[in-house]
Formats: structure tokens, sequence, C-alpha cells
């Protein structure tokens, strides 16, 4: 199993932006440590970051036959990007949208995703917990065969 973590704007200056609200670890250190993580849970991660939104809809074009899930951190784009958003329903592959901080406690217009409604689920405000509690979720979430439809008791 393979599964794409991508990071959006800004996520490449973690450890320096605003540390009192997402913390003093860098994305490399962010990424070693999911590296890790993925590999005591058994499946493979491929990592990415941009603060150019084609590149990232390039990179989830690419995900395409390639990777089984995608955990994504769209930074401001959650907020902004249709283009992202279809991306993502129009490759089909199940998607976790992640964020450290939770957007529904912070200024009203980060509260709306558009990303959000087409991802299997959202995850917020665990700080760096937050990518692993997605890459958990999504890992058995395909594992269990499950659509996003299925209901759990």
């Amino acid at each position: 199993m393979k599964i794409l973590v991508i990071n959006g704007v800004n996520m490449n200056m973690l450890g320096i932006r605003e540390p009192e609200k997402y913390g003093h670890l860098t994305l490399k250190e962010l990424e070693k440590n999911l590296y890790s993580y993925s590999f005591e849970l058994g499946f493979d991660i491929e990592t990415f970051q941009s603060n150019f939104e084609g590149e990232i809809v390039e990179k989830i074009h690419s995900a395409y036959g390639n990777a089984d899930g995608i955990v994504i951190n769209p930074g401001a784009y959650t907020h902004t990007s249709v283009a992202i958003r279809d991306a993502i329903s129009g490759v089909g592959i199940p998607t976790v949208e992640i964020h450290i901080t939770n957007i529904y406690a912070r200024e009203g217009f980060r509260q709306n995703s558009l990303i959000a409604p087409v991802c299997v689920a959202q995850i917020s405000g665990f700080g760096a917990e937050s990518y692993k509690l997605g890459l958990k979720g999504l890992a058995d979430f395909l594992r269990s065969g499950k659509n996003s439809d299925d209901e759990e008791l």
C-alpha cells in the first residue's frame, strides 16, 4: 500500500511561521517522523510540498494508478481552491484532509473547507499528530475495503 502525503502553501515554513500555532517541528522533521510511522504500520509513503496550486493539482493527477490514498494538508488552499478539490474528486483516490490547527476555532474565513466534501475524512487540531491520525485512519479505511458511504456502528 502506498499513501501520498501532500503539503500545500506555506507548509515549508513549519517551525518558523507562527510556532505558537504550528509548533517548532520543521517540515523535514515531520516527514522523517511520518516515514518512520508508516514503516511501523507496514505501508509506504511519498511526501510532496508545493506553494503552487498547479503543482499540487499535477501531483494529485500523478497519483492516479500510483497511490492507494492521499493525505493532504492544503494549507490556505483549503478555503480557496476549487482546482485542488476537482483534482481529488477527479482521480477518485480516497483522501483525508488534515490540519495542524483546529480550523473551526480560527478566523471565520478559515472555517470553510472546499476540500473536505470530496474527502473520506477530515482531521484538525491535533498538531503534528493530525498527520499520524490521518495516515492511520486512511490505512485502516483502505484495508477495510469499505467505501466512504459505508456506515460504522
